[in-house]
């Protein structure tokens, strides 16, 4: 997991620079190196077209990423639940979320059939997938941690 020894590659949500950070101090509220905004905000990235392999590839923790759309009602749904297993799982994990509205080659690449779909990456792979709502943040901060070990 780590990038050399003790330090990972967190990619900025802000300005999507990579930064090595040593793993002792991820839970000290890293700032980017580059835009010196916080590496973590305790709140799901938004992703695109532009950031989405970026987030996905080059950060060393994993990034949970629900694809979602604004019609859809359970998305909307769990959306607060999200929300909120996003700062409760920071900085282990980067949880991202996707509208495949604005990005519909990107759900397409990975065969995304209904929404949402949460997914984990890690290493630039796909290592897990859930299909529909989860209602509590509880549950989602469960089904993480049980995918990533």
């Amino acid at each position: 997991m780590a990038a050399d020894d003790d330090r990972l590659h967190v990619v900025c949500p802000h300005c999507q620079a990579v930064n090595r950070i040593p793993t002792a101090r991820l839970e000290d509220r890293p700032v980017c190196g580059k835009c010196k905004q916080r590496l973590f905000t305790g709140s799901p990235v938004a992703l695109d077209d532009g950031s989405f392999d970026r987030q996905i590839s080059r950060n060393d923790i994993p990034v949970v990423v629900d694809f979602w759309a604004p019609w859809c009602g359970p998305c909307t749904m769990m959306a607060p639940a999200y929300e909120a297993a996003a700062a409760t799982l920071e900085p282990q994990v980067r949880l991202a979320k996707l509208n495949t509205e604005e990005a519909p080659a990107i759900a397409a690449r990975f065969n995304i059939q209904s929404i949402p779909t949460i997914a984990i990456f890690q290493g630039g792979h796909e290592t897990a997938r859930q299909a529909g709502a989860m209602s509590q943040e509880q549950m989602v901060v469960r089904w993480v941690q049980s995918k990533i070990g």
